[in-house]
This record gives C-alpha cells, structure tokens and sequence, in this order.
C-alpha cells in the first residue's frame, strides 16, 4: 500500500514538473497555445495526425500577429522566431549569440556524429569551417564537375536501356546522390541501380534511417530526459556503421599517400588539409555529412523537382528548350561554364527549395544571454538564456502569403530578373542563413542540375495513374516526403520523335 502511494505521489510530481514546464513562454509574456504534458507541440505528429513539417506550419500559423511565438518538442521550450527582421538579427548581425545547434548527443557517445561540422559547437566549429570552406568553393565544385557528371551518365544510360518506365523516383534519386557521394567524397565507384545492396549504399543507407524503432526511441528519449540520455552514452550510428566508414577512409588515405594518388573528391581536398591536424575521425566525420546532405536533403529537392516538372508541362517544356539549346551551343559537350548561363534552371530550382525546402526548420543555441526588444504594446523586453532554443521556420516563411504571392502555387518566375530582387533576405532561407548556412549548398545545386539536364534532355517526366495528386505529406516520417512515394513516368523522346 505504500509503494503505491509513493508511486502516485511520485507520478503527480512528475506531472506537475511537466505542466510547470510548459507555462514557461506564458510566464514571460509569449504568446504559446495549448500544450500536451510530455508531449508538448508535438502530440499530433506523436499519433500521426500530421507530419514534423506540418507541426511547424500549424504553430507558425497559430499566431500571424506575433513577430515570435513559444512552441514545446515534447516538454523541450523552443522559441520560434517569424519575424524577417528579427531572424536576420539572431542569424546575421547578432550571430554571436546564436552560434550553435542544439546537440542530441553527448561528445563521448558518439564522435562521428559530435566531430562533424553541423554538431560542432563554439570555437571548434569556427575552426573547423574554416579548413572545409574552401573545400566548397565554386573552382573546387568545378574540379567536381567531372565525378558528378559521370554519376549522372550512368544514371541516365542505366533507364535508357529500358526505355519508357514508371518508377518511384526519390528511391532512384537517393541511389544517384549515394554515387556521387562514394564518388566525390569517397573515391569509391557505385553503381547503386546495377548492384542495389552494394555495401557502400547499405552503410549509408543505414547511416541515414531514422525510422528505426531504436532510433526513435533515443530521440524520443533525448527530447523526455536528455542528461539522463547524455549519461548512458547513446550513439546514433552503429558501431557497424563506424567501423565501416572509419575503416575505408583509413584505407583510401594509406593508400593514396604511398602511391601518390590524388583524385578532385573531399578526402584529397580534407587530406590537404592535414596540415590543421586533422585526424582520420575528423575526416571520415566531416565525410559522413555527406550523407545526411545526400541522402535525404538533395534527394528530396530532386524529388520534389520532378513531381513539379511532371504537374507543370508548361515549365518542364521551357526548361528543357534550354537545355536542348544549352546542349547545341556546347555541342554536347557540357561544361561546368555552361552551366552559368542556365538561368530558368536556377529559377525552378529555386522555386522547388522555396514550396519544398529539404529543411524546413533550423534551430540556434543561444549561447550567452540576449534580450528581443519590445516593438509591441502586447510585448515586453524578452530575455533569453544562454541555453534557451529557437527556431528559424522555413517552410512557414516562405509559404506565408505576406512574402508570396498565392504561395501554393508552383512558379519560377518568381525568380526572374525582375522579381527576384523584391524577394526578402530572410523570406528566402533554404539553405539557411548567416555564417551558420549550409556548406554544401553549392555542391548540392551542382549535382541536382547535372542529374535534370540529362534526364530532361532523354526523358519527359509525366503523372502516371500511381501519382498521388495532390500530394499528401507522410506522416509517419520525419523528414519532408510524399505518401506512398513519387511514382511518376519517364518518356524516352527517342521514341517520341
């Protein structure tokens, strides 16, 4: 009898410490909606009554008047910024204050996941963007040029030897982003369509899955209780998994060394680098970013950008006059400068990132403490601690129809000389902003052209009856994908000329 009172003495405790817990922005004039004890914000996406992304654009449209709102991840307080003005502060000119991401875990579990350059924290992180900046230049993207568009060759001539197919496109996208990451960054040559279960692509592939229950489980918990997870050390990439990327950056180093090879891919660019005392970990960490870079964000853009092209013939048609013209003028033999002058390429891109961005949210750390001024009446000066978390909400910016116009609506004009100029510095955030953005931006962009030049030069890309229209946001993952796949048809034009 008194083990159970003492258990449900101990389980209201808890309750009432979670409840507390979430009347913390309330406590300090921010405005915040209603909050379910343990799961916070989060409750829907819990029992998948909506996806991660629609979570961020249900609480960035909870409160249009409000320049910021109080969101909870579980019983986690975040502050979510919406103002423009504002995210440039944090993110730009106040970026001292905000340098860092929240990490998910501690430094010893896990130093593949810790020593990579989105988890670096601090003066580590300024060092370590330093070496790998110019890693990501436009002259060493050119020096890539050639990896990738052999990637893309093989991708394209692997579908021409079938002529027309209906395929689910984002499983073929991931498989290509997996070559030209073995390619480019590991000096490994794949063929992930030919050999499906190749090891490089299943290692990368379990590197990246977070739909694990496993996985689930230590994010679920870290978000619950994250010192008491910080404390039993849990990793997020199996010792398999390490052990294998550990073991062949090891090897392709050792070799290249003794046999004087060098090759234009990120271990030779990282192997000069050495000089900073680089380790091999650090290398084969920065590699792995890769992956999640690959994997799931380039991916998605692709994945998204044929469905759009597949919906909008009109656009697909004038994009592909470009190329085919691109293509002459070249006389077939494209060059990393012909690239440059592709303008509507860059604007459907463009257009693709701003409707779909991979990432639809970042946060910052605020690491020393900081006060949001008061423009409102209903506002009062906001001090922040070092420790407290935001948002920067992506998706909800540049879906909102302040910033753009009939925002649902899929249109690369948007980004023509004319309009491009009155697009806000921080309403257009992909890749994120401030000395913080994505490294990788340019390498991404320069695969996902290469891949739509000659897919679109070969192919029309059309809806089949499998396509789901409109598209459904799955629930049941966490990154930003379709329900049930992007099943849409390839046209061989040799056969339609």
């Amino acid at each position: 009898m008194l083990f159970v009172l003492i258990s449900c003495v101990l389980l209201v405790f808890i309750f009432w410490k979670l409840m507390k817990r979430q009347t913390l922005w309330r406590q300090r004039n921010v405005t915040q909606g209603t909050a379910i004890p343990i799961f916070g914000d989060s409750w829907k996406t819990f029992l998948k009554q909506e996806s991660f992304v629609e979570m961020v654009q249900r609480k960035y449209n909870e409160f249009p008047s409000a320049r910021y709102t109080g969101i909870y991840r579980m019983s986690f307080p975040t502050l979510m910024i919406r103002d423009p003005e504002l995210i440039t502060r944090i993110a730009i000119k106040d970026f001292d204050h905000f340098t860092d991401h929240r990490t998910f875990f501690s430094d010893q579990a896990d130093p593949l996941w810790n020593k990579n350059l989105f988890s670096l924290r601090g003066e580590k992180w300024k060092e370590m963007r330093a070496i790998l900046s110019p890693v990501f230049t436009g002259s060493k993207m050119r020096l890539m040029f050639d990896l990738m568009k052999a990637c893309s060759d093989q991708f394209v001539a692997h579908f021409l030897e079938r002529s027309d197919v209906v395929l689910e496109v984002s499983d073929a996208f991931t498989r290509f982003a997996n070559d030209v990451i073995a390619s480019c960054a590991f000096g490994v040559k794949c063929d992930s369509l030919k050999q499906p279960e190749n090891e490089f692509y299943a290692m990368g592939k379990d590197a990246t899955d977070f739909s694990t229950l496993s996985r689930k489980f230590k994010i679920f918990f870290f978000f619950l209780v994250p010192n008491i997870s910080k404390k039993f050390k849990f990793s997020i990439f199996s010792r398999k998994v390490g052990d294998f990327f550990k073991g062949l950056v090891k090897e392709n180093i050792e070799m290249r060394e003794v046999n004087g090879i060098k090759r234009n891919d990120l271990i030779n660019l990282l192997m000069e680098a050495r000089k900073k005392e680089l380790s091999h970990e650090d290398i084969t960490a920065q590699a792995l970013v890769f992956f999640f870079a690959g994997f799931d964000s380039v991916s998605t853009l692709m994945s998204f950008l044929a469905y759009e092209l597949a919906l909008n013939p009109e656009v697909q048609d004038k994009l592909r006059d470009e190329i085919d013209e691109t293509l002459i003028s070249c006389k077939g033999n494209l060059r990393y400068e012909d690239l440059q002058s592709m303008k509507y390429l860059d604007m459907v891109i463009a257009e693709t990132l701003r409707k779909w961005p991979s990432t639809f949210v970042v946060d910052r750390v605020c690491v020393k403490p900081y006060t949001i001024p008061a423009l409102e009446k209903s506002e009062s000066d906001l001090h922040l601690n070092a420790g407290d978390v935001l948002w920067l909400p992506i998706f909800g910016i540049q879906r909102d129809p302040n910033y753009y116009t009939d925002p649902e609506r899929f249109d690369p004009e948007r980004f023509n000389d004319e309009n491009k100029g009155r697009i806000g510095t921080s309403t257009y955030i992909p890749f994120g902003l401030g000395p913080r953005n994505c490294i990788g931006s340019r390498f991404a962009l320069l695969e996902t052209k290469l891949l739509f030049i000659q897919i679109l030069s070969n192919f029309k890309i059309e809806v089949d009856a499998e396509t789901t229209v409109p598209l459904k946001l799955d629930r049941h993952k966490f990154g930003i994908t379709s329900e049930g796949g992007f099943w849409l048809g390839f046209k061989s034009r040799r056969r339609s000329k």
